[in-house]
């Protein structure tokens, strides 16, 4: 089965729901979903 990876313009999306206070438990749930699958960066 392939890896699944979040592109980086899906993260960065994900990341302004996060921040947003307005939107739905729902919507968090799922950007957070998104950002557990992207790769960890080398920092």
């Amino acid at each position: 089965m392939a890896k699944k990876v979040t592109s980086k313009a899906a993260a960065s999306a994900a990341s302004k729901v996060l921040r947003d206070g307005r939107t739905s438990k729902a919507s968090k749930t799922a950007a957070g979903s998104a950002l557990s699958q992207r790769e960890k960066s080398g920092k």
